[in-house]
């Protein structure tokens, strides 16, 4: 617009040398006019005036095969290089302590937790529970290094030791609930550990983390193993938790109601080792004396159970 009410008036002009494919020279002005009173017609102007060269061009540099010697490819999650393949209790014990005396938001904490991790990978079970006799103390702000390092350490000594504590009532509640939803996070379980937790799914106190993280492990387990259904540990969770069903999945109040979804949710939970409820969780679903809630639950237990053994004969009565 080049009305008079117009206060800031820009122009910009370049004009560009290229050579086979190279810019080679710019130059640039650029003018900029400001009216300082628009009525009395007082303004100011400044003009910039720029130039780019090119000075040199540098010759290709090539390639070094002999850098690639240490490379490789791989992916984005974090790997750490080993060491060493022998760790001593003693050793972890003073890393403990070391935790313990460094400032809680630093590089050195950071590092020390990591190799931490690491080094519990290299303890037997033995070892694990010498340890936690002498190291299970509490740093400043009740910070237990230990307990916040062992759901990262995913060996089956590991997850034996938590469960010892938690059957033994050794951590707070909150860190029982962080050990339980660590299970499903594990890469590589181990038939080892779903034998170890499963007497905890036949305890009073069962939380709903219990329920589900010991299922996932259950389902984690049969997607790296073919026929897990036959592994003795993978039956007796699913005898446990066909138990629960009572072949009817009959409930008598509200607070019976909440455990039966839950049990039927860690059903669902566990996949392929749930085909042998298939029956059961079909008799479940198409039983109409049944809440609502309850039999819906039955049908979503299904997701992950093969199709080639679910009861289809008895689904359709669903209504």
């Amino acid at each position: 617009s080049q009305s008079e009410q117009q206060i800031l008036s820009s122009q910009l002009e370049c004009v560009q040398s290229i050579k086979d494919g190279v810019l080679e020279e710019a130059k640039c002005t650029e003018s900029d006019r400001v009216m300082l009173l628009p009525h009395q017609g007082s303004r100011t102007e400044t003009l910039t005036q720029s130039t780019l060269k090119l000075l040199q061009v540098e010759t290709e540099t090539l390639y070094n095969k002999g850098d690639s010697e240490d490379l490789y490819v791989t992916n984005i999650v974090y790997e750490r290089e080993v060491t060493k393949s022998k760790v001593t209790e003693a050793e972890v014990t003073e890393l403990v302590w070391k935790l313990c005396l460094a400032h809680s938001a630093s590089y050195e904490t950071a590092d020390l937790f990591m190799t931490l991790v690491f080094e519990l990978r290299h303890l037997s079970l033995e070892a694990l529970r010498a340890l936690w006799q002498r190291s299970s103390f509490k740093c400043r702000d009740n910070w237990q290094p230990l307990i916040d390092a062992l759901p990262s350490c995913a060996t089956e000594s590991c997850v034996v030791l938590m469960k010892d504590l938690i059957a033994s009532g050794e951590v707070e509640e909150d860190k029982v609930e962080y050990f339980f939803w660590s299970f499903t996070f594990i890469p590589n379980p181990t038939s080892g550990m779903i034998e170890s937790l499963a007497p905890l799914l036949k305890s009073p106190r069962a939380s709903q983390s219990c329920f589900l993280g010991v299922s996932a492990l259950v389902h984690r387990f049969c997607s790296a193993h073919s026929s897990c259904d036959t592994v003795p540990a993978v039956q007796s969770v699913m005898r446990t938790l066909g138990k629960f069903l009572g072949g009817n999945c009959t409930v008598q109040d509200s607070e019976h109601l909440s455990k039966m979804q839950l049990v039927l949710k860690a059903i669902g939970n566990a996949g392929l080792a749930a085909a042998s409820l298939a029956p059961a969780l079909s008799w479940c679903a198409s039983l109409r004396s049944l809440p609502l809630e309850i039999r819906l639950a039955a049908v979503q237990a299904f997701r992950r159970i093969p199709c080639s053994v679910r009861v289809s004969d008895l689904l359709p009565q669903v209504t």
